[in-house]
């Protein structure tokens, strides 16, 4: 018997995810697990999609563990899954306490405990403290459940919401995720294993785009680990895991320029000899920051350039000019750092024109690698609530809110105009043949394939329909051919 188990589902990944191998370590997880295992609670982690595990495969292992109490890891694509795993635990241990945290529950957390009766306790926002509190109140008898922030629950016939807690202000306070409790060996990237990993260096966001979840997650005050902390962990995972290669999934790593400074100075001195990337916004760098970065070992920049459109860029609050877009790209090209563009069909305002000009300033921008995704009104975010007030969502299954899916018009465009754009814009970016001869020179014919994959599920449905349309040849034999 364990005190605590923390579940990723089965079948947790995004189609997107599923078509391009990708499965990344639950860092939230693995927080949460640290300052647990650091309060004396035995912790376990089910991180099930790299371990390719079943529903039933989840069954055995709950059956075998016998924790005291669960929680289970949902976001809005994958929420039914998590109501199964809780399913499934209740059925093997009908007196532990199943948590359902997350972004989709942190959101919809009366409407998770009104669907899903196996639930007990949904936990909104940041987890640590509050799992740390539950544990307190369930395996220690030390609090009451009335007296823990951040949670909502069923007490009799009612729900009760509690007040929400304090985000954490002091990140340096949170100990090392628990990375030893995952399946390290296990993550791949393009269905191939990896000793790349990621990190968290940041929480919040003080922009606060209208689409983003993450903002609405984590807050709009920028909350930072210390240059001395970031550093020290990439140290460690590149010690204990052998991952040389480190990608930031902070939403916006380069806001704080002193911090990056101050950052990339310690990895200089200290000698780290690591490869690393993050996401960054157009508007925060400059070529002496680009310098600096680079010889820190910084290679590949994420950027969301989200569209070409100013005024679709201006309706979403993203706070930057197309024109910032293309000098923070040319800059990039200066110093040799890899490009990847993020961007979306779909957001509010977008029309016809609007998406043509994204298709065409993607190519003139001319990253390395562009991600086009389906505007996606995520349950937190202002943009979901205005697409409810406007009628504009006509796609209820939260198993489609993938980014790949349509599920929200516009006041112009319809769900099969978002798709059409979407698809225009990848076969469209990555079948120039100057973009392939570019990309065979540069990283060779791997990387002419990995670009294939990434664009193979549209342009194969794309050709197929073109060929259906030839009429099919007629052979015939001419007098004097071969037979």
């Amino acid at each position: 018997m364990i005190d605590v188990l923390l579940i990723n589902p089965p079948d947790v990944t995004t189609k997107y995810q599923r078509f391009l191998g990708i499965t990344a370590p639950p860092l939230g997880l693995a927080y949460i697990a640290a300052v647990l295992e650091e309060a004396g609670y035995t912790v376990r982690i089910l991180d099930c999609p790299p371990l390719d595990m079943s529903f039933e495969d989840l069954r055995r292992a709950v059956r075998k563990l016998r924790p005291r109490i669960v929680s289970i890891m949902a976001t809005t694509p994958i929420i039914h899954q998590a109501y199964q795993a809780a399913k499934i635990v209740k059925e093997e241990l009908e007196d532990a306490i199943v948590c359902l945290g997350g972004y989709h529950p942190t959101f919809m957390d009366v409407k998770c405990l009104k669907e899903c009766p196996y639930v007990d306790v949904v936990v909104r926002r940041e987890g640590e403290f509050t799992l740390l509190d539950l544990a307190k109140v369930f395996i220690d008898g030390v609090k009451t459940l009335s007296e823990v922030l951040g949670i909502t629950y069923r007490e009799e016939e009612d729900i009760i919401r509690a007040p929400d807690r304090p985000l954490i202000r002091d990140l340096d306070a949170l100990p090392f995720p628990a990375r030893h409790l995952l399946p390290m060996d296990k993550y791949t990237f393009f269905g191939a294993k990896t000793t790349a990993t990621t990190m968290i260096s940041s929480r919040g966001c003080p922009v606060g785009c209208d689409f983003c979840a993450s903002s609405a997650m984590h807050g709009h005050k920028l909350r930072m680990h210390s240059a001395e902390r970031v550093v020290s962990e990439m140290a460690h995972v590149h010690e204990n895991y052998g991952s040389n290669i480190i990608a930031f999934v902070d939403d916006t790593f380069t806001y704080d320029r002193r911090r990056v400074e101050e950052i990339c100075r310690l990895i200089v001195e200290s000698g780290l000899d690591v490869t690393w990337g993050c996401a960054a916004r157009v508007d925060t760098i400059d070529r002496e920051l680009l310098e600096l970065m680079r010889e820190a070992g910084c290679s590949v920049l994420f950027f969301g350039v989200e569209s070409g459109s100013q005024e679709v860029l201006d309706n979403v609050g993203k706070g930057f000019t197309v024109e910032q877009t293309k000098k923070a790209f040319q800059l990039c090209r200066e110093f040799g750092i890899v490009t990847v563009a993020s961007a979306v069909i779909g957001l509010p305002g977008e029309t016809h024109r609007s998406a043509r000009q994204t298709i065409k300033f993607l190519k003139e921008i001319d990253p390395d690698y562009a991600v086009v995704s389906v505007a996606t009104p995520y349950p937190g975010t202002k943009f979901y609530k205005e697409a409810v007030e406007k009628g504009l969502i006509e796609e209820e299954s939260w198993d489609k809110y993938t980014l790949m899916d349509p599920v929200v018009r516009t006041t112009e465009l319809s769900l099969e105009d978002v798709k059409k754009y979407q698809k225009r814009a990848m076969i469209g970016f990555y079948l120039r043949p100057r973009y392939l001869i570019r990309r065979l020179k540069e990283d060779g014919i791997d990387a002419v394939r990995v670009t294939g994959t990434m664009i193979a599920e549209v342009a194969f449905k794309k050709m197929k329909a073109l060929l259906a349309k030839i009429p099919s040849p007629r052979f015939s034999h001419r007098k004097g051919s071969d037979e």
